[in-house]
């Protein structure tokens, strides 16, 4: 069923339907691009038709939904999974606070994979419809939609590359720095973080099993590279894990 086409009065109305703002959101540098006028920030704020609880555990979309809308992630974090047909879940990526959700739903206008809450998190959700229309009028929103879609090719490349040469030690090294790389892009602490996901999901992620991560979360540890106590990761030598 082909999606409705939005008019500019839509999305006045859609702005009384919400309390969200892009304009006044904590993620706003991560989440959106830099150098918005305040009018330009009005429209966005207009986009979001509301915000959506999802607590730890549930889905917010599932693989074959009809595509509407993305998501933004406002507070918490989100693994995105694909199901084999064994019933064995392979998990695709980790979504935290500030990261979009629901482009895989563009190609095909139905979603591929679940997006599944591992904790109590908020989204704010954004009609296609109305972001594309946005988009045709602001060049700075459409050059940053761009950058969201390539950036899922480049993840999607990365993970490749992952999982197709590097050592299992290096796989979970190189998850590490990736976590504290976007940590750090949201204002919070590069070297000492809690991990959301737990180790079992962590080896889906890398294409490893429970035992292998632990034993390399254990390896690491013993080599003076990092301090981990359960979800809690201390990051004590960078280079020394930049160099695994």
């Amino acid at each position: 069923m082909p999606r409705r086409v939005f008019q500019v009065a839509d999305i006045s109305r859609t702005a009384r339907r919400t309390g969200a703002r892009c304009s006044t959101c904590t993620m706003q540098r991560v989440c959106m691009p830099s150098g918005l006028s305040p009018d330009e920030y009005q429209r966005l704020d207009a986009l979001i038709c509301s915000t959506r609880v999802v607590r730890r555990g549930e889905t917010l979309y599932r693989s074959g939904d009809a595509f509407h809308s993305v998501y933004a992630v406002r507070s918490g974090c989100f693994k995105t999974v694909v199901m084999h047909r064994d019933g064995i879940e392979q998990v695709t990526g980790f979504h935290l606070a500030g990261d979009a959700l629901g482009l895989d739903g563009v190609s095909s206008d139905s979603h591929s994979c679940d997006a599944i809450a591992l904790e109590d998190s908020v989204v704010c959700i954004i009609l296609f419809d109305l972001l594309e229309l946005l988009c045709r009028e602001v060049r700075a929103i459409q050059h940053h939609v761009h950058r969201l879609m390539s950036s899922e090719i480049v993840r999607e490349s990365n993970l490749m590359m992952l999982l197709g040469t590097m050592s299992a030690e290096q796989r979970v090294a190189a998850f590490l720095l990736n976590i504290s790389t976007r940590m750090k892009a949201r204002g919070y602490s590069p070297a000492q973080f809690v991990l959301r996901m737990t180790r079992e999901e962590i080896g889906s992620y890398l294409g490893l099993k429970l035992e292998t991560v632990s034993r390399m979360f254990s390896k690491l540890q013993k080599a003076g590279v990092l301090d981990a106590r359960g979800k809690e990761v201390q990051i004590l030598d960078r280079a020394g894990l930049e160099n695994v």
